[in-house]
């Protein structure tokens, strides 16, 4: 069973940046839209942000203007760039297809800002 693998997170403080990366094996890269997503204990897991090949991108409300999300293609990773980090962004984050598949959630990475 294929899982998604993410890195990135950590301990930041309020104003901070991090940058996340999954790496997605190339049968599964080269032909889906990617996305990261987000959740925190108790709640629903939460769409943040999608990328379509061709390079459009769509961000839920709470991220845009401060969260990027790209791909390496020579390296079939989805990256996650967060700057001006608040403390609602605290979740652990997963990224997976768009929309996502059951069997491609992996650990996450969890992502603490501080303040």
């Amino acid at each position: 069973q294929v899982q998604l693998v993410e890195s990135g997170g950590g301990l930041v403080d309020v104003g901070g940046s991090l940058r996340l990366s999954c790496v997605v094996p190339k049968s599964i890269f080269r032909l889906n839209a990617m996305g990261w997503y987000r959740q925190v204990p108790g709640k629903p897991r939460e769409w943040v942000a999608r990328i379509i090949p061709g390079a459009s991108t769509n961000y839920a409300d709470s991220v845009k203007g401060r969260f990027t999300i790209s791909t390496d293609n020579a390296k079939n990773t989805v990256h996650l760039q967060m700057n001006s980090l608040k403390p609602d962004d605290t979740a652990v984050y997963y990224c997976n297809t768009s929309p996502p598949r059951d069997n491609l959630w992996g650990q996450g990475t969890q992502v603490t800002v501080s303040s």
